[in-house]
């Protein structure tokens, strides 16, 4: 008996996902942080250290991050201690904070970029009066990560908009805080893309005493 055809070339058909890495992205530990914002100072990457800075502290999608401009981030000549944007996946504010390390690099940035408020913080080196693309920038997320001999197959855009919210909840346990500063609408998708079990649970119970 012979097999159809249809058989044979589903049998053929490479699976999408072989010999990659599939599921969440990694969060960055604080050690390896520094060792990129060494990487990207070494190599004077000037705009390329600001974006890293503000995706850590923003914890902005890809898609909201490259399209900030610069009068989100700036009032009165200095870069604002917080900032608000609309995000696009839901339509709802969020806000974060800008520690001393991304106020100072994008200070350094934006005084070698000039530009008026309603331009874009990364412009599109192809279209200047574009910002710069969601693609651009998984592009150099993918050399940082590389460039300080992590595996680009476990890290990602997503890595950066997740590392600062695991560090808080590692630190703090606090999930409704991490769901406020990540914009999630919903306290169960926090809890997924946090990646929580019943390890994180119990270890924090374990850590607390009454």
């Amino acid at each position: 008996m012979e097999t159809p055809e249809t058989e044979l070339t589903a049998t053929k058909r490479p699976v999408w996902n072989a010999g990659r890495t599939v599921g969440a992205k990694r969060a960055l530990k604080p050690k390896q942080i520094w060792e990129i914002r060494f990487y990207l100072n070494q190599h004077r990457r000037l705009r390329d250290r600001a974006l890293f800075d503000l995706a850590i502290d923003s914890k902005l999608r890809g898609c909201d991050l490259v399209q900030m401009k610069i009068g989100d981030l700036v009032s009165g000549g200095q870069i604002r201690t917080r900032a608000i944007v609309m995000q696009q996946k839901t339509g709802r504010p969020v806000q974060f904070e800008l520690l001393p390390d991304a106020r100072a690099s994008l200070l350094a940035w934006l005084e070698r970029r000039g530009g008026t408020v309603d331009d874009y913080v990364f412009p599109s080196r192809v279209d200047h009066n574009g910002h710069l693309s969601t693609r651009q920038y998984a592009r150099l997320v993918d050399e940082w990560v590389t460039g300080v001999g992590l595996m680009r197959s476990e890290y990602g855009t997503h890595s950066l908009r997740r590392t600062k919210a695991s560090i808080i909840y590692r630190a703090t346990g606090n999930l409704r805080a991490v769901q406020i500063l990540l914009g999630h609408s919903k306290i169960e998708n926090t809890v997924r893309y946090l990646g929580i079990d019943v390890e994180d649970a119990l270890a924090l119970a374990e850590n607390t005493e009454i």
